[in-house]
């Protein structure tokens, strides 16, 4: 490892690395740091480990804080983009048209646009802004953003019990100085003060928060230390799928939400990020009737497309950034600082250089479609056949192209159910979990905006992209250098 992680000879001392193995994967059953499994996905009584490393990675501390500093920027960046219908229809004009599920997310978008607004709308954001570490040819290494998840930014309940798995480890092997650099982070009890706030100004005792969730519950307990955080401000949570909003929803003369007959104050979506998961036209009819509602829609529609790699790659336009931020320029810098190099794919000159720019180099770049959820990001040899394949053709505008991140690899053990244990060359990803409410009764400023906790997950440099749902990288915690 680089200077200030973990020493290359407690890495390489195979009796030491043998016990702590056993030790961790106990250990992150202790502190609940589970999931179900693949083949049992809905049975509680089948659960294992969630993957992560044996050690805490390092972390350069001032990029650490940058990261954290910019996120409640980048709240209101999120936030001021989904009240600009002109620009979300400017910068998506040409992807909804090849994209059909973008497409369908602004069908609704433009419904709900035309229909009277509730007096109170409250506005709850959850998202998680992620990056990588860019090292230079110099060496020098910088923050670069890979993307804004405004929907079902995952891991916040279980990267909370991490820390304290990574410091019994590291006091095990008397590592007692690197143990001290592990931070405190807690995103679920921030998260659930987000839900919170937004229920509050719901302003019903009666009314619950709904966590819409997907069929296969895998990553349940994710969900639950967010939800148990509710529940323990008395704060009523149901879970509900699409098929049983179809099923049971409606809306009063007032648009309140009903489901199966209990008023839905907070619809926070862990659910709906992907084409799959609409599995029938039901579950569309489902995701309209929510967002009709007056219930407060975490994220509602609007702040979905926000989070669309086509906003991404339009906000990188010189001048772009200012339109949101026009007498801060403070703020525009570092937001600014952490954007990477993004090209536009749309039909016209402009378009062709970055075709012709992939081309000629495809392992500088990634290519980047309108999808969440990891491992669907196009890489190396295959960006030119899928570009060469659609050069002409309108499909490309459903892609953006983004400069490859090139971050320094650190030495690391990935712990994973069923895989054999061994030293890897690894590369991280840092998030940072962002929370924020805006209440139009109490004027346009928040009445939230914070950054509630980060996220490190790793995987190793073998692997281009996925993250951990998707079986690729593993849970960690940032060591500070």
């Amino acid at each position: 490892m680089s200077a200030g992680g973990i020493p290359e000879d407690v890495l390489r001392d195979d009796n030491l690395i043998k016990g702590l193995e056993e030790l961790a994967k106990d250990t992150a059953v202790m502190h609940g740091v589970v999931m179900r499994t693949k083949d049992s996905p809905n049975c509680p009584e089948v659960v294992s480990y969630a993957p992560f490393t044996l050690f805490p990675s390092p972390l350069p501390k001032t990029l650490f804080h940058q990261a954290l500093e910019a996120q409640t920027h980048f709240n209101r960046l999120i936030d001021r983009i989904s009240q600009s219908p002109h620009f979300l229809e400017e910068a998506l004009s040409s992807t909804i048209k090849v994209d059909d599920f973008t497409a369908r997310l602004f069908n609704i978008y433009r419904q709900v646009q035309q229909e009277p607004q509730h007096p109170v709308p409250i506005v709850l954001g959850l998202n998680r802004s992620d990056y990588m570490l860019d090292q230079s040819l110099d060496g020098t290494m910088s923050l670069k953003q890979i993307e804004i998840n405004t929907i079902a930014a995952s891991f916040g309940g279980l990267t909370s019990r991490t820390p304290d798995i990574h410091r019994h480890i590291l006091k095990v092997a008397n590592r007692l100085e690197e143990r001290q650099r592990i931070l405190d982070n807690n995103p679920a009890a921030g998260l659930a003060k987000g839900l919170s706030k937004a229920w509050e100004l719901y302003g019903s005792e009666r009314a619950v928060v709904m966590f819409l969730v997907e069929d296969e519950q895998r990553n349940i307990y994710d969900h639950r230390y967010v939800e148990n955080e509710l529940w323990l401000r008395d704060i009523p949570v149901i879970r509900r799928q699409f098929e049983d909003v179809c099923r049971t929803g409606s809306l009063d003369q007032n648009k309140r939400l009903f489901v199966g007959g209990q008023e839905v104050a907070v619809v926070y979506y862990r659910n709906g990020y992907m084409p799959q998961n609409y599995k029938s036209e039901q579950s569309w009819e489902a995701r309209l009737l929510m967002e009709r509602s007056c219930a407060v829609k975490c994220p509602d529609i609007s702040t979905h497309l926000a989070g669309t790699k086509k906003v991404q790659q339009e906000l990188a336009r010189p001048g772009v950034l200012e339109r949101f931020f026009p007498d801060e320029p403070e703020t525009t810098a570092r937001l600014r600082a952490t954007f990477t190099g993004l090209y536009t794919l749309d039909m016209g000159e402009e378009g062709e250089r970055t075709v012709d720019m992939a081309l000629a180099a495809p392992d500088r770049y990634v290519l980047k479609p309108q999808r969440e959820g990891g491992g669907n990001n196009i890489y190396g040899q295959e960006i030119c056949s899928v570009l060469g394949s659609m050069r002409d053709s309108m499909e490309r505008t459903a892609y953006i192209l983004m400069d490859k991140v090139q971050p320094r690899p650190a030495s690391n053990y990935l712990l994973r159910p069923g895989a054999p244990l061994r030293l890897s060359l690894c590369l991280s990803e840092l998030g940072m979990f962002g929370a924020y409410v805006r209440c139009v009764q109490k004027g346009r400023e928040m009445v939230m905006n914070e950054c509630v906790g980060h996220l490190l997950r790793t995987k190793s440099s073998e692997h281009a992209d996925g993250g951990v749902a998707a079986g690729v990288a593993v849970l960690d915690n940032p060591l500070l250098i």
